[in-house]
């Protein structure tokens, strides 16, 4: 974590009593790695933020989960949520991906925040530690959005989806159903997500991965 996210997650993890080493020494198995948890904060500074990528929670088996949402490490196979952000990728923005790289840190490194509502998880169980983190979060979300209106969110999924009262610029809120295989072709797939976002950027983001 860069040391300049200090202000922003300190007085939260404060606040809300986060007790980091408590939620790694229980006896249940838990992802992503502590040495992980703040993945997503290490690439930029609080004010270069350009997008908000917010998910529901880390991924649930062994080896995936990398601090960052959505994201696999190198050699991992590719989440069923992924590639079907892949497809969406390719529809959308026309370009080819690389469904062998899960990898998203490509993506971190044009200053998205990779988020989840959630930033640890039981090994197995999907939304284990919601209440854990929820007002973190909340309250994350909302002053990055009060201090940077030009941050863009993208909200996938009914989680992250209930979050956008948070946002003051209205305006920069696009939304999707999750990528899941549960609920893409009721919404996500068709979506463009991609190309909404970048129309609203100055300087586009470059989402494929070849």
């Amino acid at each position: 974590m860069l040391k300049s996210w200090d202000k922003y997650l300190e007085p939260l993890i404060n606040k809300y009593e986060i007790d980091i080493d408590k939620i790694y020494d229980s006896s249940d198995i838990i992802y992503p790695p502590k040495e992980k948890i703040w993945n997503a904060f290490s690439y930029f500074n609080p004010e270069e933020t350009k997008v908000i990528l917010l998910g529901l929670d880390p991924y649930i088996r062994e080896d995936q989960a990398m601090g960052l949402s959505f994201s696999v490490p190198d050699g991992e196979d590719l989440p069923p949520s992924l590639k079907n952000i892949y497809k969406e990728i390719e529809s959308d923005i026309g370009c080819k991906m690389n469904f062998k790289n899960g990898n998203l840190i490509d993506w971190a490194k044009q200053n998205i925040l990779l988020l989840n509502s959630a930033l640890t998880v039981i090994q197995g169980k999907t939304g284990s530690h919601t209440k854990i983190w929820s007002q973190f979060t909340d309250s994350l979300i909302k002053n990055l959005s009060n201090d940077f209106p030009h941050i863009i969110f993208i909200l996938l999924g009914n989680v992250a989806r209930s979050k956008a009262s948070l946002i003051e610029n209205k305006n920069n809120i696009i939304e999707a159903v999750h990528p899941s295989p549960l609920s893409a072709n009721r919404g996500f797939f068709g979506s463009k997500i991609f190309s909404k976002c970048n129309k609203l950027l100055v300087k586009p983001i470059n989402w494929c991965n070849y």
